[in-house]
């Protein structure tokens, strides 16, 4: 037999839907797509009307954003059970900036001893260093870069100012890779919280006031100029308002590389109904907004206005997240174990071709983090990374999977017309029926190839 692995199914390329296709595998690559009678093979599997996707690379992970919580065990037990197969996690950790060649060996040693999934990284720097290891990071294999306009935290999430944005900008263009930031404008923001506090507003509306959509609007302008300026690709790592995505088009159509990245709550989840029902546990910068802007951006997602959908995963402990007052809870919501099932739920609601799950989960972050000749795509060659969702409806409840170091999610109680029933990484089965079945030290890490950044440089 030619193939170790043949699924026939609905397969969902970036461009087209494969009624009745099938993808083939073989050595842990994609050997072969088509149509019809599927081939034989070691193992095959005939599935029906269930969608075979290529394994999702969720662009925006935190797994150690809170000392001995949930760490790579955990994030990408959630991930495989998810049909993600890839994660790229930030550099934000707490006790460790990512911030040095030594940092990123130092997590690439502590992570490919946990991972279940693939995983690359992001780096970062400390505001104190500037851009001096800017270079020994690429070397070190980092896929991306990540920089505040906000300044969570001094130390583990500080804000990078407009001088030495330009200047890492500067440093990284001539590399091939991607600044991505974090999108809030520090003086705007600090502002509108001093007024909510000054209005005595503690409830859950508190942190929409605090952050409102001209906080996250005058910060993209500066991300897009300062790419603009120096020929880096700029990249806004998430945005809440249909507005944002205009911006970056204007980039784009004045021939600036100018992207934009939209999380699954933004898609999903809104202000008026679930803020208000869940308070601090729906606590995101940038904020959920009304309803209306939720479905703004579904039209951008069918537009092509976005280009990465991702979840900014954190599991913070519960009482990270329960404070009555809205303001003093953690920011983040884990969010991993269910994306591909809750895009793919509202890309059908609202008659968005599935081909965009495809292109947005898989293909583009891919691009984006130059990993494109291994992943991203079900074409011969690259990683047999695939995930199967089969039509059964499912409501979430993230601690009855067993998958996620948390139970509470935001998404408990959503009904989720396709439930991933299997996932494959490099051919080989990880997850099934939500149980994992990948160990530790299964995943790998990837990075770009060191000649994409010569071929970059200059670019």
């Amino acid at each position: 037999m030619d193939f170790d692995l043949v699924l026939q199914g609905t397969v969902v390329l970036p461009d087209r839907i494969l009624e009745e296709g099938y993808v083939a595998a073989r050595d842990g690559k994609i050997a072969e797509v088509g149509l019809g009678v599927p081939p034989a093979a070691r193992e095959r599997h005939l599935l029906g009307r269930a969608l075979i996707l290529p394994g999702a690379i969720d662009a925006q992970v935190h797994s150690l954003s809170q000392k001995n919580q949930e760490d790579f065990v955990w994030s990408t037990r959630s991930a495989a059970a998810g049909g993600v197969t890839t994660i790229v996690d930030m550099p934000y950790d707490e006790g460790d900036l990512v911030c040095s060649a030594a940092a990123v060996k130092r997590k690439v040693d502590h992570a490919g001893q946990q991972a279940r999934v693939d995983f690359a990284l992001y780096g970062t720097v400390d505001p104190e260093e500037g851009t001096a290891r800017i270079g020994e990071m690429v070397e070190a294999g980092v896929a991306a870069f990540k920089f505040s306009t906000f300044g969570t935290d001094p130390k583990r999430f500080p804000r990078i100012p407009p001088a030495l944005l330009d200047a890492c900008f500067a440093a990284i263009a001539p590399t091939g890779l991607t600044s991505g930031v974090h999108n809030e404008d520090d003086e705007a923001v600090r502002s509108y919280i001093e007024q909510v506090k000054a209005r005595g507003i503690t409830d859950w509306r508190a942190h929409g006031l605090s952050r409102p959509p001209i906080t996250e609007l005058l910060a993209m302008h500066t991300i897009f100029e300062t790419g603009a300026a120096t020929g880096c690709p700029a990249h806004v790592v998430h945005c809440s308002l249909g507005r944002g995505y205009d911006i970056a088009r204007a980039y784009r159509h004045d021939g600036f590389a100018a992207t934009v990245e939209c999380c699954i709550h933004y898609l999903t989840l809104d202000e008026e109904n679930d803020v208000k029902r869940l308070g601090g546990k729906a606590k995101i910068n940038p904020p959920l907004r009304p309803r209306a802007e939720v479905e703004k951006l579904w039209r951008k997602v069918a537009d092509g206005d976005v280009w990465l959908v991702s979840t900014d995963h954190v599991s913070w402990s519960e009482n990270r997240k329960t404070n009555p007052d809205m303001l003093a809870n953690a920011s983040g919501v884990p969010g991993l174990e269910v994306m591909v099932p809750l895009f793919v739920k509202g890309a059908v609601e609202r008659g968005i071709p599935l081909t965009w799950a495809a292109r947005l989960m898989a293909e583009n972050p891919a691009k984006h983090f130059r990993l494109d000749h291994i992943k991203g795509a079900l074409t011969p060659g690259k990683d047999a990374d695939i995930a199967v969702l089969e039509p059964r409806e499912s409501i979430y409840d993230a601690s009855a999977s067993g998958n996620n170091v948390v139970d509470w999610s935001p998404y408990n109680g959503v009904a989720l017309p396709w439930t991933v029933a299997t996932t494959y990484l490099r051919g080989e089965k990880i997850a099934e029926g939500g149980r994992v079945l990948a160990k530790p030290g299964t995943g790998r890490f990837v990075r770009p190839p060191p000649r994409h950044v010569i071929a970059g440089a200059g670019a």
